[in-house]
């Protein structure tokens, strides 16, 4: 179902995925979603779950032309437990790109904002400049055990970092850089498509706590997904791992961004992603 729009119908074999990102139209441009327990965070629900949820509104929307092309989401404010609104709106048609409004309502207040860009692509020449840095095969890296009380979500994803892990001591000294690579895929496996990809994209802790180890307060503010892969990468890609990689490139007054990089085992470059994040001294 690479690419595809997905619909939980119930059913007791629904991965956890699936059930999380469901959404049932209410009227036209809009459905109502609900957040999933299997991907509470320390305040209000995961963001690349929330984000998954917005892309499938549009995967979901009758008039959808193509396939992800890029993918913008604010988050204006924390999302409460229980159930919410995506309005999905369709602003231009063009004979082969399409832009999208996307806002999430809950309790009458507009708690996301975001663009899409959907499209049809073409056979073309390409090449991937951003290479696939040389790591060892997934199997080699010990899987991240976690224990953290309150956040479900990191359960719902098998991560082995190869470097830049999760840091051992917490003692707030510069470790000089930001970057972490890992091995990543949900759990338990499910056959990568557009949605779980855009969760993947922030799956990569903050990058203030990688390069200065100290448990401040963050919160990502807005998150740009680009994706390179089509979908007939992602059904070679299936339920593997993928590669990523990501990294800090200022740090200052109150925010830091974020750019990471994610390729399947084969080498492609299926999409890269920007995020700014808010921090908290």
């Amino acid at each position: 179902m690479s690419g595809e729009a997905h619909f939980h119908a119930g059913t007791l074999n629904t991965h956890v995925f699936d059930a999380a990102i469901a959404l049932q139209p209410l009227r036209e441009n809009v459905f109502r979603g609900c957040t999933s327990p299997a991907y509470r965070n320390m305040v209000g629900p995961y963001g690349g779950i929330t984000a998954a949820q917005a892309l499938n509104a549009v995967l979901l929307h009758p008039e959808r032309l193509g396939h992800p092309v890029a993918l913008t989401v604010n988050y204006a404010a924390a999302i409460a437990d229980g159930p919410f609104d995506v309005v999905a709106r369709p602003a231009r048609t063009n004979r082969s790109t399409q832009h999208w409004t996307l806002e999430f309502v809950q309790a009458g207040q507009t708690v996301l904002t975001g663009t899409a860009l959907f499209g049809l692509r073409r056979e073309t020449w390409g090449a991937d400049e951003q290479t696939m840095p040389e790591v060892a095969l997934p199997a080699e890296y010990p899987v991240q055990q976690w224990d953290r009380p309150g956040v479900k979500w990191l359960s719902c994803y098998e991560l082995r970092f190869v470097d830049g892990g999760i840091p051992p001591v917490w003692n707030g000294q510069d470790q000089g850089e930001s970057r972490t690579r890992l091995w990543m895929r949900d759990d338990p496996p499910r056959p990568l498509d557009f949605a779980a990809l855009t969760a993947l994209a922030d799956v990569f802790f903050p990058r203030v706590w990688r390069r200065r180890p100290l448990m401040v307060p963050v919160g990502t503010v807005s998150m740009t997904v680009y994706f390179h892969a089509d979908a007939a990468m992602l059904r070679a890609t299936g339920s593997d791992y993928v590669l990523g990689q990501a990294q800090a490139q200022s740090l200052r007054g109150g925010y830091f961004d974020q750019t990471a990089q994610m390729w399947n085992r084969a080498g492609r470059l299926l999409a890269t992603t920007h995020q700014m994040v808010y921090y908290k001294e």
